[in-house]
């Protein structure tokens, strides 16, 4: 497996990296732990959680996933195996956590904290903060529609100097973003740079081959100021595997049993996806792998957090990071691309 380095910091990380999200409600506890054990016997060291995690979430779920892994590190005695992510979550929808979620100071440390003792552990590698706390169109979407003066978001800053704070005190390693912009990846740089603050590491987006918006603004800033992104959902929610074209609904499949889940499931966005799966089949490749292979090898790409259900579709995953694809397959997504460009961001 092969390793790349966080940002600047002295971490290496896998090139696939685990998602976690489905374990608390799609899988159970032994799967999740079985999911580990095999992620970490592939070469896998870098898992990624998030304490509102799983997903959907929900008040009685929550937390669920960052327990799963604190009891298998209580298990098995792997913590120093495995550079382990998290996330902060920020405001929308989350009353049930701290009395609605905010990236304010207190909020922030009080959120480590709760994640260190579900994942029992006394250090996080990566603390992230899991969305902006300011309305913006984050998620990978298109369609900036302007800002709302009357909002009062917590200030970049104060979150960039909680997560400094929690630093200096020896309870996280590395800090990151996710879902955010390139403004907000130019002002974490800049508070770095002009107040001295820790500097971000690395940003977690949605990337695929139905949503390449990151590759406009932020995959320039993730190559020139190493910060590089952690792809998230690189198989669009399991749409490029295909197993939803033709109007199937394959049984505890996401988008069956989960409408919440609509972004990529729209008439162009099956088309694409038609279009993807007949080229990987025409060069004898697994769609799904294809999709993936393609996401591995980005130059702005530090790891794929890949996910699954099952086995099977993790031993399949993780085969990808193995699969170089060749340039006249890389041409023919490109030409799809052309043809159907980010129909689902």
């Amino acid at each position: 497996m092969e390793m790349r380095r966080l940002g600047r910091s002295e971490l290496m990380v896998s090139k696939i990296a685990l998602g976690t999200m489905t374990w608390g409600e799609q899988n159970t506890e032994a799967q999740a732990h079985e999911q580990m054990d095999y992620a970490l016997g592939q070469g896998i060291n870098f898992f990624d959680a998030a304490e509102m995690y799983p997903v959907p979430p929900k008040a009685e779920t929550y937390g669920l996933t960052e327990q799963y892994i604190g009891t298998w590190f209580a298990k098995t005695g792997q913590r120093d195996k495995v550079i382990l992510a998290t996330k902060a979550v920020s405001r929308g929808g989350f009353d049930y956590v701290r009395g609605g979620a905010r990236l304010s100071r207190e909020q922030i440390k009080a959120a480590c904290e709760s994640s260190l003792k579900r994942l029992q552990t006394d250090y996080i590698d990566l603390y992230q903060l899991h969305w902006p706390d300011r309305s913006t169109n984050y998620f990978g979407k298109l369609g900036f529609t302007g800002i709302d003066e009357a909002e009062i978001p917590i200030p970049i800053e104060e979150s960039l100097r909680a997560l400094e704070e929690l630093v200096l005190e020896g309870k996280v390693r590395r800090v990151g973003i996710s879902n955010e912009t390139a403004w907000g990846v130019s002002e974490y740089l800049r508070l770095s740079r002009e107040e001295g603050l820790i500097r971000i590491d690395s940003i977690q987006n949605p990337y695929n081959l139905l949503n390449r918006s990151f590759e406009v603004g932020l995959a320039e800033f993730a190559c020139r100021e190493d910060v590089g992104l952690l792809a998230y959902s690189p198989l669009a929610f399991g749409m490029l595997s295909g197993k939803y074209l033709g109007g199937q609904k394959p049984e505890k499949a996401r988008l069956t049993l989960y409408s919440r889940f609509q972004r990529y499931n729209n008439p162009i966005g099956f088309q694409a996806t038609a279009d993807y799966v007949e080229l990987a089949q025409q060069h004898g490749l697994d769609p799904a792998q294809m999709a993936l292979a393609y996401v591995n090898d980005r130059a702005f790409v530090t790891s794929n957090i890949i996910g699954a259900t099952s086995m099977e579709q993790l031993k399949s995953n993780i085969e990808s990071h193995s699969i170089t694809l060749s340039d006249e397959v890389l041409s023919g997504i490109e030409a799809i691309h052309q043809k159907h460009p980010n129909p689902c961001p």
